[in-house]
């Protein structure tokens, strides 16, 4: 049975959205329950659908808010929704904590609450991208980090491989290191050394290292990890669900115009229907925050119910395929080459 804490209160839409989210996923996940987490008063009546043998509700007196400071969200804010959740996985009530709050609250919280693993320095957010092999380019950071250095990077490809064999099931998912071309003296001075020591893992059995990808490649499915700092990251997010919405909205505006558009629509329907549906980013909606000694999820503070949904599936997934020591099991693998820092990779490049 895998014990999933939900922040009920998080989000643009809260228990509107997270609820009825939360009755879909334990109807597909019959070996789940659920720990609800907000005010009393918001979760006094759950939707009909919700088997109340299967959740507990966990009252919390606070709500972090989207434009809470981290300083209010952290260090006032003690009894919030985000925290009491949090503190579930911290406890071992629950396996993972899925909020889709305060993004920086979020990982401020995660981090003070449940330390971040040994050989971590830095935490990182971990999402899903669509790409055109029908499935999706797992990448990381998605915005934690803005500034990285090149042991931060090779921290987060190590952690990103364990998350996309948690998920996928590929006992060796490729790796590609994010830059404005594929040679390897291509890029600033961090990128540069990030290769040396992502190619010197790939000698030592850390990491099936490809080499340096694109920004188009991430969606051409070329490797299954994409590794970049926060900045980089939280752009290509951005504009992936731009895309999204730029295909939706196309596809409204073809069934409103002239007799001709629209009959060109009704035909060409299907196809637009499944394109929409493979770039939608609600389905790819839950990002890890790895680094930290327990799984916490981030859904999208606008995601909907089906949304949300997603990122507990996402969650559940983690736990249950032990997402956690999969990650401790990586790093301790890799732990000599972290603990060199880069001196001895840069010493021995074999590029």
């Amino acid at each position: 049975m895998i014990t999933i804490a939900v922040d009920c209160m998080g989000g643009d839409f809260g228990p509107a959205v997270t609820l009825p989210a939360c009755a879909a996923f334990l109807a597909s996940h019959p070996n789940s329950r659920l720990l609800l987490v907000g005010l009393p008063e918001a979760l006094a009546k759950l939707p009909p659908a919700i088997d109340p043998s299967r959740v507990q509700v966990i009252p919390a007196s606070e709500v972090v808010t989207m434009d809470d400071p981290l300083e209010v969200a952290l260090r006032r804010k003690r009894d919030s929704s985000m925290r009491v959740a949090i503190n579930q996985v911290k406890d071992g009530a629950a396996q993972a904590a899925v909020s889709a709050g305060n993004t920086g609250a979020l990982m401020a919280i995660a981090r003070f609450v449940l330390k971040t693993l040994d050989g971590i320095d830095r935490p990182a957010i971990a999402g899903q991208m669509p790409n055109v092999t029908g499935g999706a380019t797992t990448m990381l950071d998605l915005g934690a980090n803005v500034d990285c250095s090149a042991e931060h990077l090779l921290q987060f490809a190590v952690m990103g491989s364990a998350l996309v064999v948690a998920i996928s099931g590929k006992e060796s998912p490729t790796v590609g290191l994010l830059n404005i071309g594929e040679e390897a003296i291509k890029g600033n001075e961090v990128i540069k050394q990030t290769g040396v020591l992502l190619r010197a893992a790939a000698a030592n059995g850390d990491l099936n290292f490809q080499g340096n990808v694109e920004g188009n490649d991430i969606f051409k499915g070329v490797v299954d990890l994409v590794v970049c700092d926060g900045f980089v990251g939280n752009v290509a997010l951005k504009s992936s669900e731009g895309l999204a919405s730029m295909v939706s909205t196309l596809i409204k505006q073809a069934f409103g115009r002239n007799i001709l558009t629209k009959m060109a629509a009704i035909v060409a329907y299907p196809v637009l229907s499944a394109f929409k549906r493979r770039v939608d980013h609600r389905r790819y909606n839950g990002a890890a925050l790895l680094g930290l000694r327990g799984l916490v999820f981030k859904s999208h503070g606008s995601a909907d119910a089906f949304a949300f949904e997603q990122a507990l599936a996402r969650a559940y997934d983690a736990a249950h395929n032990q997402l956690l020591d999969n990650v401790r099991a990586r790093i301790a693998h890799a732990a000599p080459l972290m603990a060199a820092r880069s001196a001895a990779a840069l010493s021995s490049d074999p590029a």
